[in-house]
């Protein structure tokens, strides 16, 4: 399925795309994480929160292990999904435990805001896994903009997923270590100081799992 563009969402899908999404905590604070994005046919499970097409596509994510995201998908059934090129951003919110006060980030070129359906669960492992259907509520298109990028961001964005994945026991972490490496080398040769610098916080936030 490629290049759909579906109703409530101010982009196409074709793969999985990249997000970033805020979630509201119980103390009150907006929890930021990477979150994957991917067009599915319609399920016909729940509720919509917004009229649409019932042949359009849907979105879905995965969310994996007990994380703030999933708690708070589950706990407040909401959540603002954002679209940006920022590789900093991206390592801070797949990384870090990284809060804000509001949930619309300065460095988003859109937004959605959506209700989290559950729509299946299970385990591969030891780690759990809940798969979502996101219905979108709200939208705001903040910049359009000429989209460029270098080798470097795209090493950036890998080695998120390789460094999240360091303490999941189904995954082998030597593996790992060698892609972020590999990874770390392309961003150097390839990347701009953005890119570099975004690296460096990356291997900051991982140093104890080595």
């Amino acid at each position: 399925m490629g290049d759909e563009s579906l109703p409530g969402w101010p982009v196409s899908f074709d793969g999985i795309i990249e997000s970033i999404v805020t979630t509201e905590g119980p103390n009150g604070l907006w929890n930021v994480a990477a979150l994957g994005l991917h067009a599915k046919s319609r399920t016909g499970d729940g509720e919509s929160a917004v009229e649409r097409d019932e042949t359009a596509p849907e979105v879905h994510a995965r969310t994996w292990g007990r994380t703030r995201t999933w708690r708070n998908f589950r706990e407040r059934e909401l959540g603002y999904v954002q679209f940006t090129t920022d590789p900093v951003l991206f390592v801070k919110a797949a990384l870090e435990v990284y809060e804000v006060e509001t949930p619309v980030l300065p460095e988003a070129y859109a937004w959605v805001a959506v209700t989290p359906v559950k729509l299946d669960s299970g385990t591969q492992g030891e780690t759990p896994w809940v798969d979502w259907r996101l219905d979108p509520v709200e939208a705001e298109t903040v910049e359009r903009v000429v989209p460029t990028f270098n080798r470097g961001y795209g090493a950036v964005v890998e080695a998120t997923v390789a460094a999240s994945r360091l303490d999941v026991p189904s995954y082998e972490t030597e593996q790992l270590w060698e892609r972020i490496e590999y990874f770390e080398s392309v961003a150097k040769r390839c990347g701009g100081e953005r890119e570099r610098k975004a690296f460096e916080r990356l291997l900051a936030a991982i140093e104890t799992e080595r």
